[in-house]
């Protein structure tokens, strides 16, 4: 397995790292087992980045992750994130104060079955709380041992630059790739000012650049993904026009549409790590796979103009998790 750096404070990582999150919140039918023997074929193939989050679940995911590391804590870079909770009344909110940082950490170290966290990561920013304060107590969590770097999620570029100011950040997770261009404006670009890298999740557009899922039939009914306004009807009636080019390069090159899609990111910059979601042996084969195809600048064209920047049809999220983006 290639290797890349994690930001500039020496951590090194997997090309790609697997994302968790689909191993316990609906995208198709769960399976605990498959799961944790996608995660242990993940180390033996050389991924060592594995990403969840404290709210994936609500907390069942991080304790299905300590199941397949228990054995192997060595072999992984673990990144979690927090931040996101659950208010009283059922409705969602973040939660970024001091108190409440060191409090989210314990609570995952417990459930990871773990005494350290890799990289420990703001999943949404609290706008009602400085992101110095924040970061600040993510730091002191790295004097106590319990977390080695820190991160920031769906953060502004105004927001990583202080966060930046107040203690290195050596990775920033946002949505990215050919459908979800937006972040190349401006967040890309400090990214690659400051020396953080941009870990890519959802690079394969929630499965929709796979060509695989083409109507909104092809989701079962309680998939999430039927209440994210791009897997809508008309929506992904625009949208599959585009992945049609997309398929066209795959066929060129001998690969997946999905395969080309992952290739695509990993040409645009070696400070991006994209961080393909699966819980089954075969895909996350594919996606492996993926860092063996070398796009030329030809081909990385062709594909960007075909998916240009804030033209997909649909927004990434539904409108209350939209406002919670970017801030």
């Amino acid at each position: 397995m290639k290797t890349r750096k994690l930001g500039s404070e020496g951590l090194e990582v997997s090309t790609i790292g697997l994302g968790c999150m689909g191993m316990t919140v609906q995208y198709g039918e769960l399976d605990d087992e498959q799961s944790v023997n996608t995660i242990h074929h993940a180390l033996d193939v050389g991924v060592n980045l594995i990403n969840s989050a404290d709210m994936y679940g609500w907390g069942k995911n991080e304790e299905l992750i300590s199941k397949a590391i228990k054995d192997r804590r060595s072999d992984v870079i673990l990144n979690t994130k927090f931040g996101q909770v659950r208010n009283p009344d059922g409705t969602g909110g973040v939660n970024g104060r001091p108190e409440y940082v060191q409090e989210a950490c314990e609570a995952s170290l417990a459930r990871l079955g773990t005494d350290y966290i890799d990289v420990y990561s703001q999943h949404r920013v609290d706008t009602d709380v400085p992101i110095e304060e924040t970061v600040g107590a993510m730091s002191r969590l790295i004097e106590q041992g319990k977390v080695r770097y820190i991160g920031l999620s769906e953060a502004s570029s105004d927001t990583i630059r202080k966060a930046r100011g107040t203690y290195p950040i050596v990775c920033v997770e946002t949505e990215y790739s050919l459908w979800s261009r937006d972040v190349e404006a401006e967040i890309l670009p400090t990214c690659q000012e400051l020396g953080i890298s941009l870990m890519a999740y959802a690079p394969l557009g929630r499965g929709f650049l796979s060509g695989t899922i083409r109507t909104v039939n092809d989701l079962i009914d309680a998939d999430r993904r039927r209440d994210h306004p791009r897997f809508s009807s008309e929506n992904m009636a625009e949208n599959i026009k585009k992945v049609e080019v997309l398929e066209e390069v795959a066929e060129t090159k001998g690969f997946k549409p999905a395969q080309v899609a992952i290739a695509w990111v990993l040409h645009q910059d070696p400070i991006l790590v994209p961080i393909p979601g699966t819980k089954r042996i075969k895909y996350l084969d594919e996606n492996v796979r993926a860092t063996d195809l070398e796009l030329t600048d030809e081909d990385a064209g062709k594909l960007a103009r075909a998916f240009p920047p804030d033209e997909t049809s649909g927004e990434r999220y539904p409108a209350p998790q939209m406002k919670r983006l970017e801030l």
